[in-house]
């Protein structure tokens, strides 16, 4: 193969993303030229509502998708925590990235973490994973919803708008924005988004060719590990309109995995942890999710609109 297209949205972190990719592939194919097709996605184009009501993170996808059912491009790069858990059939994901820092990112011009914050606080996010842990922990702050790209949502804070934002730590040290961290939230404190930190590649099922030569870029442990985080939000409906957090590592060839379900509004938060064989981390978040069920987490699924 003498050449080969990445789509990828604009946005300057999937740029970076995309970028990154093409690199490593240059590397490892010298003969291949690799070239990227920047598309805008619906989800980049609706900023004035919370992705849960528009549709979830699979509005970050989909046109990418058309490009490579199109034969406009052979692969799409994706943050994995906004890869739907369900892919279209003829689609497969056949990378798994390394992952990089999962946690997630404290940033404000004026305190240096969210126990700072005094009563009243404006705190910032897009994620209604992150609220709910937010105001389990901290019921006297107020959360506001924060959409945009990582740079709109920096300008969003700097003007005033906001007395602390909440990010992907990833996205900030990729685009070089580390910083402006005051400091990262433990995965204890804050379970990430499942596949949080990590990149996923999406082809077309019957494309072998580029499967075979993305086969490098696979990274079994970090495979391995969003593989389980992203079962449980499979069973559980994990979507933008579900508060759920899925985050595993891997001790002794074992799969640790803690999750948790709650409202919104942080009550009736349900969290666990399971372990298994790293061989099947889709069994470990079948675990995990039956542990969360079997505790009330249906009741609380049923409930959301």
């Amino acid at each position: 193969m003498h050449t080969m297209t990445i789509a990828s949205r604009e946005s300057a972190l999937a740029m970076w993303q995309a970028e990154h990719i093409r690199d490593r592939l240059s590397a490892l194919h010298p003969g291949c030229t690799v070239s990227i097709l920047g598309m805008t996605t619906r989800g980049d184009q609706i900023l004035d509502v919370t992705l849960s009501k528009i549709g979830g993170k699979g509005l970050f996808v989909k046109e990418l998708e058309l490009a490579l059912e199109a034969g406009q491009a052979d692969l799409a790069v994706h943050s994995m925590k906004d890869v739907p858990m369900e892919l279209p059939p003829g689609f497969e994901l056949a990378v798994i990235g390394e992952r990089e820092d999962p946690r997630d990112a404290f940033v404000s011009n004026r305190y240096g973490r969210l126990s700072d914050l005094p009563p009243g606080g404006v705190v910032g996010t897009s994620s209604l994973r992150r609220e709910a842990q937010l105001r389990a922990r901290y019921p006297h702050l107020t959360v506001k919803p924060l959409r945009g790209n990582v740079g709109t949502r920096l300008k969003k804070l700097d003007e005033g708008q906001f007395d602390a934002i909440l990010l992907a730590a990833a996205g900030l040290k990729r685009l070089g924005l580390g910083d402006r961290i005051k400091s990262l939230l433990s995965v204890e404190d804050s379970i990430p988004a499942a596949g949080q930190g990590a990149l996923g590649i999406e082809i077309r099922s019957d494309n072998t060719e580029v499967a075979a030569m993305l086969g490098a870029l696979n990274h079994p442990e970090t495979a391995a590990c969003v593989r389980a985080e992203r079962q449980v939000s499979r069973v559980l409906g994990g979507s933008c309109q579900v508060p759920l957090g899925a985050h595993a590592v891997l001790q002794d060839g074992r799969l640790v995995l803690n999750g948790f379900v709650a409202n919104p509004d942080g009550s009736g938060f349900i969290h666990d942890v399971a372990t298994g064989d790293a061989g099947d981390p889709e069994a470990v978040g079948q675990a995990l999710a039956d542990k969360l069920l079997a505790r009330g987490a249906r009741a609380i699924l049923d409930a959301l609109p």
